[in-house]
């Protein structure tokens, strides 16, 4: 079987065995299967900008009032917003859904405290450009505070610009 790109000012193919693609410009363009004269439905690939920035959203400090049991204690949702400027081929959607931010925790103080990223230390964007994730004291002594960073880097691995820090307070 190989791959050939049916729109070739969009995208190349880069591999013909594997079908590994590479975006040429932002936009919408299709590639092919074909083995001899048979050939498979085209399959359409969007080629995205990379971002801008990235900022929170809403307050950027919380405090969390602990409960009787640790896992039942959960920050309000913290809010990332990534940016990107959209091409007129683009709709929004297509330019902002499913970009990734990765999450660190630092712990105040840090010894003994087992606090989580609910759901996960990388979330995704929603259609909107916005990523949510929680914070959650799951064992150990109780921390005064915890330093949530967020960040998201391009397909080349560079930063994107705004690293995103949160402050969350626990309070007994």
């Amino acid at each position: 079987m190989f791959w050939g790109a049916l729109d070739t000012a969009v995208v190349a193919v880069v591999d013909t065995e594997s079908g590994a693609t590479w975006g040429k410009q932002v936009g919408s363009g299709r590639i092919q299967a074909r083995v001899g004269t048979l050939r498979s439905n085209s399959v359409t690939l969007v080629v995205r900008p990379g971002l801008d920035s990235i900022k929170g959203d809403g307050d950027l400090r919380d405090t969390v009032t602990i409960s009787s049991t640790p896992r039942d204690t959960l920050s309000d949702s913290l809010r990332i917003r990534v940016f990107v400027q959209r091409p007129a081929a683009l709709t929004d959607a297509q330019t902002l859904i499913r970009r990734r931010v990765t999450l660190q925790l630092t712990i105040f103080p840090g010894a003994g405290s087992s606090v989580t990223f609910v759901p996960d230390d990388t979330v995704f964007t929603n259609a909107g450009g916005i990523a949510v994730v929680q914070v959650r004291w799951d064992a150990g002594g109780l921390p005064d505070s915890v330093r949530v960073t967020a960040r998201s880097t391009r397909h080349d691995g560079t930063s994107v610009p705004g690293d995103v820090n949160f402050v969350v307070e626990f309070r007994p």
